[in-house]
């Protein structure tokens, strides 16, 4: 053990750095002639002006807060992890269970919207979690999407090896009103019809068609979404409308009330055997759906999702 002689110098030295405690403040002890400064002073040393550098990014309050990550280098990253084209199913699961990862932790998340190599996670509007600061919204999400997307890899791809970490980049928005966060998700879903659309398109005309990508995506050139879906019908009889929804819709969580049935063995007294009943317990869970967000009916049937404008 060192003695407190010994030790001396090193608590002068230090004390240099901080100020000297208050009037009638229990802040230090003497113990032979060390002085023990207490961790109430020390947080309040000279150097913490420099907190004044941080800026205040308080998210505007009554306003829906949308988190949304992007794949950073995601088509290198496909290539050389060889996905399937046009559409990786096992990605695309492994993004929605991400995602549902993220929700579960931070039960803040209302829905969340995913296609290709992004997710959007949207946060109540009243939401005070980490005092509404948008820096701690997206390092949080971004954090806990990217650790869940290694932790989980291997269940969605046994066969190959996951060569480096992937990144994802963030983004905060904040919407006021719900006609506004309808409109965001229903572009974010425009666009998955309109890329996906696209990539079908292109990747049978190279893999079915022996057109080089160069010849395909010169062929695809000022079309319309009208002119795709000929092309798929009449060079390779595919109805784009039968085509999975995950790959045309894109995947929406959210939170959904389900029943859990389980058995329990209880024990009564004066009996030597236990007795096995049935147990029905209710609980919220994260639901991935494939459907329509743009239209009615997907809000009508849940309701619950958006707060009152007023």
């Amino acid at each position: 053990m060192l003695k407190s002689k010994r030790l001396a110098p090193l608590y002068k030295s230090l004390a240099s750095y901080f100020p000297k405690p208050s009037r009638g403040s229990t802040v230090f002890a003497k113990t032979s002639s060390v002085r023990l400064i207490s961790l109430r002073t020390m947080a309040k040393s000279k150097f913490e002006y420099v907190r004044n550098f941080e800026v205040d990014d308080t998210c505007l309050r009554n306003c829906w807060i949308v988190v949304r990550l992007d794949g950073r280098n995601f088509h290198k990253f496909a290539e050389q992890h060889s996905f399937t084209k046009p559409n990786d199913d096992r990605a695309l699961n492994l993004m929605t269970r991400c995602a549902q990862v993220v929700m579960e932790e931070l039960e803040d998340i209302v829905i969340a919207y995913g296609q290709s190599d992004e997710y959007s996670f949207v946060f109540q509007k009243k939401s005070n979690w980490f005092k509404r600061r948008a820096s701690k919204f997206m390092t949080h999400v971004a954090s806990q999407f990217a650790s869940s997307y290694v932790f989980y890899w291997k269940d969605y791809f046994q066969d190959q090896t996951l060569l480096y970490p992937p990144g994802f980049d963030g983004r905060v928005i904040l919407y006021p009103s719900n006609q506004n966060l309808r409109d965001y998700l229903s572009w974010r879903q425009a666009d998955c019809h309109i890329n996906n659309l696209f990539n079908t398109v292109f990747w049978n005309l190279v893999q079915k068609g022996g057109l080089t990508t160069s010849q395909a995506e010169e062929k695809l050139r000022g079309t319309l979404s009208g002119d795709k879906n000929e092309i798929l019908f009449s060079e390779f009889n595919i109805n784009y409308n039968n085509e999975p929804l995950i790959h045309r819709k894109g995947t929406a969580l959210v939170w959904k009330k389900i029943d859990e049935i389980t058995t329990k063995t209880i024990k009564l007294p004066n009996e030597e055997k236990g007795k096995e009943i049935v147990v029905t317990r209710t609980r919220k869970k994260v639901t991935p759906l494939h459907c329509d967000l743009i239209g009615e009916e997907f809000w009508e049937e849940h309701s619950e999702i958006l707060e009152d404008d007023s």
